[in-house]
């Protein structure tokens, strides 16, 4: 067996090997971030928990962020929880950011037992008391997922102590939820048992959390409980603009197959409930249908966003886009690309794409450092400090990116960083003539902004958290300080 010498980023000590195809990829723990106008300003491991999505919330004088987890590893199901001396299957990290260079773990939450995309708790979005029609004003409510088996409402009004309110139980898969802070109503990713999809929407009234109102079942015809044929692809998550928005915006097909949904917002909510196929096109606009290539994981709305190449056109100066990200799946550049793509949908009924965005990959050799190497996810914040202006993308193995989209016909990079390995960064493996070649790789899942212009990227291979913020040119570009 022909070997190589290989080094990667680690501790402060060099570790050199000689490697076949079944050994892991030694590392130099500690070697710098790779970065362009995003610099780190502070770090959390999160025990060392696989990370899906952030939400940062500005609650009283605090800033806190609520991490979902993915479940455990086979080498570490349930990891230790320092705080309370014991294994825990990966559920919820809580942690105070308000000094961003000195995040402080608060609590976690267990999870469902279970490993990778089994178990855990990997979704969260939180809403005040205050700003809910019929909320306790002195509560905050934090909805998460629960595994694969059910949605969850805590009181994190004192986020080192937060407290179950309300469970939605029975169901086959949850994912990725929308929860509208000033109606209460929460669009539901879950897999209910009669229907023949994984993931379909549950329409609830969350305005009282502690007392749930479900509004209907929602999915694509062909999903519907007793109808036949071929399943239509599962949903990822949608995104709401509101009543004033009235507009619903899901994607299906995480990596392949992507579909782009419009949907009006006031007939979903109040048109008839009976999953039929004509009631399930009912509140229906338009679709957009994706290359068999790649998929719709996020779809980010960004109506009526001005186009300065366009402003002394008579008509069109400003436009509503769409930015689709897909997710890339299979290790080692095992499928096609998955990158981001800008929709025009400002003609409702005819959506078209106007432009994409990838990071070139001989820029970092991405498909051979291991793991996933391609998009996975946008920020969803839609503060004005970067909304309209900035775009941040997770791109696993290659961090984030920071993309200027002031003209989303022409979106161009503008800035980004790829955290360093740890001595708690996970393998990523793929078969090669019958073995395991592992390499240990950063995968940078998801990400978040505050309203202070933070950036927050959590890891997927156990590396943590990271708090950055933009410099140079970059922080120019969303008019920063």
């Amino acid at each position: 067996m022909t070997g190589r010498v290989e080094l990667t980023a680690c501790l402060g000590i060099v570790l050199v090997a000689v490697c076949g195809l079944a050994c892991a990829q030694p590392q130099v723990i500690g070697a710098p971030p790779e970065a362009s106008n995003m610099k780190l300003v502070g770090t959390n491991d999160l025990q060392a928990r696989s990370a899906y999505q952030p939400t940062i919330h500005h609650q009283g004088d605090r800033w806190i962020a609520y991490i979902g987890h993915h479940g455990g590893t086979d080498d570490i199901p349930d990891p230790l929880n320092p705080i309370t001396g014991k294994a825990e299957p990966n559920g919820t990290s809580i942690v105070d950011v308000t000094d961003p260079a000195h995040p402080g773990y608060l609590r976690h939450i267990p999870g469902q037992e279970g490993k990778y995309e089994g178990g855990g708790a990997q979704m969260v979005r939180i809403c005040d008391g205050k700003s809910l029609p019929k909320g306790d004003p002195d509560a905050v409510y934090m909805l998460r997922t629960f595994g694969s088996e059910a949605h969850e409402i805590w009181n994190v009004a004192d986020p080192a102590n937060p407290v179950l309110v309300t469970r939605l139980g029975g169901l086959k898969d949850t994912h990725k939820s929308f929860w509208e802070c000033d109606t209460g109503i929460a669009f539901l990713v879950s897999g209910a048992p009669d229907w023949r999809t994984r993931r379909m929407t549950q329409v609830y009234d969350l305005s009282d959390p502690a007392h749930p109102e479900k509004i209907r079942d929602f999915g694509l015809p062909g999903q519907e409980p007793g109808a036949t044929g071929a399943v239509p692809t599962e949903l990822h998550g949608p995104i709401s603009t509101g009543p004033q928005g009235n507009r619903v915006y899901f994607g299906y097909g995480t990596d392949k197959g992507g579909l782009l949904q419009i949907v009006d917002r006031d007939k979903l909510i109040h048109g008839p409930k009976q999953p039929t196929p004509d009631n399930l096109r009912y509140p229906e606009i338009s679709r957009l249908a994706m290359s068999a290539f790649n998929g719709a994981h996020t779809t980010f709305p960004m109506p009526q966003m001005p186009i300065a190449e366009f402003a002394h056109d008579k008509d069109g100066n400003t436009r509503d886009i769409v930015m689709i990200v897909d997710e890339a799946i299979v290790n080692e550049c095992g499928e096609p690309r998955q990158m981001v793509w800008f929709a025009d949908v400002t003609v409702e009924n005819r959506p078209m794409m106007i432009s994409s965005y990838t990071v070139a990959e001989a820029s970092g050799s991405f498909c051979e450092r291991g793991g996933r190497f391609g998009s996975h996810s946008a920020n969803e914040s839609m503060a004005k400090v970067f909304y309209k202006k900035m775009a941040f993308i997770a791109f696993f193995n290659a961090g984030v990116r920071a993309l200027d989209i002031r003209d989303p016909y022409h979106p161009h990079e503008v800035g980004y960083f790829i955290p360093s390995i740890t001595a708690s960064t996970d393998k990523r493996c793929v078969t090669v003539e019958g073995k395991d070649r592992c390499k240990v790789a950063i995968q940078t899942n998801n990400v978040e902004t505050d309203e202070r212009g933070y950036i927050y990227i959590v890891d997927r291979a156990n590396t943590g958290l990271h708090i950055l913020e933009l410099t140079g040119a970059a922080r120019a570009v969303a008019g920063l300080p």
